[in-house]
């Protein structure tokens, strides 16, 4: 297996069809997650909706590079998400996150091995290797925090 499958693995693990490592993955947290539930904050800590949005954002981002677009995510902005007021709103976020998911594991399936070595918009941010393999840490991170909240939800 080379390095671009066995990466688009692992995004398809946490991201939408795995349970090895969790037993679920984030798709799955948010298919069954009714949008009041989705938008509540608990104890302070940032909702499911929030964090879906945040992952969302970095998502669509990379995607966009890998496309062959410019960088143009920023940290600073990666929480500003729109309010959800109505349950189309979640269905929306939700059904954009399992698309643009699905598009970004694709494209990273399709990389030409020698393309993971290259940097990722420039010098600063490393090799895109190295970018997907942050992608994936920190996506299992907010899975984490997702399991958590769903948790304290009950």
């Amino acid at each position: 297996m080379n390095s671009a499958t066995y990466l688009a693995n692992r995004l398809r693990e946490v991201l939408t069809e795995g349970k090895w490592v969790t037993g679920t993955n984030v798709k799955a947290q948010l298919i069954d997650l009714n949008w009041k539930d989705a938008i509540e904050s608990v104890n302070g800590l940032n909702s499911i909706a929030l964090l879906t949005f945040h992952l969302h954002y970095y998502i669509e981002g990379v995607t966009k590079v890998f496309e062959g677009g410019p960088l143009e995510i920023r940290d600073a902005l990666s929480f500003d998400a729109p309010p959800i007021q109505l349950e189309e709103d979640w269905n929306a976020l939700t059904q954009r996150f399992c698309t643009d998911a699905e598009r970004l594991i694709q494209l990273v399936a399709e990389m030409p091995e020698e393309r993971l070595m290259e940097n990722f918009a420039g010098e600063t941010y490393g090799s895109i290797q190295r970018n997907i393999d942050a992608m994936i840490e920190h996506c299992y991170y907010h899975l984490g925090q997702m399991l958590m909240i769903k948790k304290l939800l009950v």
